[in-house]
């Protein structure tokens, strides 16, 4: 409870802050009139640049449009709970999740900087496969319109969102996500996480 404090704490103050470094990119894209100083307060979790650097909180950068644009509605409409972003997108037009949408697919997605674990890379690898991931991710899982790219994302995050799916508590995603991961155990999603962090982008 005290971490969402802080984090809801820190999203205030970027708002508040508008000006802030995250101010200055979003400028520098076609923004509706006014959101930029809005947008900023993303970077407060999100990364400025889209690349999340705080634990379970996922990088937006390099994640196709149409998946950004169809959560981020999810999210505004309260289909997809998420208490930390509960109104984050009050007031935001569908024009507005457009281009914020639009500006995160372009951003540049870091390289993973972790360490590979040579038998859990392995393992997750062959895991992926199995499961056949890549049908929905693409081989290289990299994401297309609705389904979010992998390759490169947290794995803290990924590990988090699968036992969501794996537990019927990730409210308001996919609920295809529960069935494909049927089977595997805790250790298995573990593998998995870490194998798909440290690849691409």
């Amino acid at each position: 409870m005290r971490r969402y404090v802080i984090l809801a704490r820190r999203f205030a103050l970027a708002l508040a802050l508008g000006a802030s470094p995250g101010a200055a990119l979003l400028q520098a894209q076609t923004l509706p009139a006014g959101l930029a100083a809005r947008l900023a307060a993303c970077g407060a979790c999100h990364g400025v640049d889209g690349n999340a650097s705080l634990r379970d909180t996922p990088s937006l950068a390099g994640q196709p449009a149409v998946f950004l644009e169809n959560q981020m509605v999810l999210i505004r409409e309260g289909i997809r709970e998420i208490a930390l972003m509960q109104g984050a997108l009050e007031g935001f037009t569908d024009t507005d999740i457009t281009a914020l949408a639009r500006h995160y697919a372009r951003q540049p997605l870091k390289a993973p900087a972790a360490s590979r674990d040579a038998v859990l890379f392995a393992k997750g690898e062959k895991l992926a496969e199995q499961n056949r991931c890549g049908s929905c991710h693409l081989p290289n899982y990299a994401g297309r319109e609705q389904m979010p790219r992998l390759a490169a994302q947290r794995e803290d995050f990924l590990l988090h969102s699968m036992r969501q799916f794996a537990s019927n508590q990730a409210v308001g995603r996919d609920t295809l996500m529960a069935a494909s991961l049927h089977g595997l155990n805790d250790p298995d999603l573990v593998a998995i996480a870490h194998y798909l962090s440290r690849i691409g982008p």
